[in-house]
């Protein structure tokens, strides 16, 4: 079965001598990996394609059994041309990839998937304004929208809504609580309203909006202890020497 799909490609390997492995993330299917076959040699099928990051349109076709499906031709949509010589944002960028790729990506949330992560890469490629904290809302952001998304407005025990003064953030129920009630046992810890309406704003619009954010240092503490807390307690992964573990 022949088909027509896009991709942001993340990693390239070579079997063979002229043969490729491409990992990419489709609107559509998700991760997925398929085979180039002759893709160091063609200059036809995949011209100027096959590259870290590009946005690529591919027909593929899928083999009788159904066992590996193989890149039949290529089109180049988008190349993150300024992330090929700043190093900066191409770490920024890679530290996305590796959170994607360890958390997974389902079916369901394929598309959104998709849609955060070429935002992400417009907004390293185009904005003139970079904030290194970016791989932290993008974790939660990702996050949240594969079904880990907390309330961030309520109090969790007498259900009003959280005021300038700020919460408290439990870990482990992933919610708030106000000041006026006690939250349960286990990690936790106090948000202002700075940083909580912060991850509100990352929740409800795209990565190209996220450039006017402009954070106090207490608030950057705060939705980093949050969301790190939060993701490896609820996803299972945490960064640890240049790569996510599982814990």
């Amino acid at each position: 079965m022949d088909y027509t799909d896009k991709g942001i490609i993340l990693r390239i390997g070579r079997f063979k001598e002229a043969d490729l492995w491409v990992r990419f993330l489709s609107p559509e299917h998700g991760i997925f990996t398929a085979f180039a076959f002759g893709g160091c040699r063609s200059r036809q099928r995949f011209s100027g394609c096959l590259d870290h990051l590009n946005q690529v349109l591919f027909r593929v076709k899928g083999s009788r059994m159904a066992a590996y499906n193989s890149l039949e031709e290529g089109t180049l949509l988008r190349s993150p041309v300024r992330l090929r010589t700043d190093l900066q944002r191409l770490g920024l960028a890679v530290n996305c990839q590796k959170f994607i790729e360890a958390m997974g990506v389902s079916a369901e949330g394929a598309g959104a998937a998709f849609s955060l992560f070429e935002g992400v890469l417009a907004l390293l490629q185009e904005s003139e304004k970079v904030d290194p904290l970016l791989p932290l809302l993008f974790r939660a952001r990702f996050a949240f929208e594969q079904g880990y998304r907390p309330e961030t407005g309520h109090c969790m025990q007498c259900g009003t809504l959280i005021g300038q003064g700020g919460g408290v953030f439990h870990v482990q129920e992933g919610v708030l609580f106000c000041g006026n009630c006690t939250a349960p046992s286990g990690p936790r810890f106090r948000m202002g309203n700075e940083s909580l309406d912060a991850l509100r704003f990352v929740q409800d619009n795209p990565p190209l909006c996220w450039t006017a954010l402009d954070l106090s240092p207490r608030a950057r503490k705060e939705i980093t202890r949050a969301v790190d807390g939060f993701i490896q307690f609820h996803v299972g992964l945490a960064w640890e020497k240049g790569m996510f573990r599982r814990v």
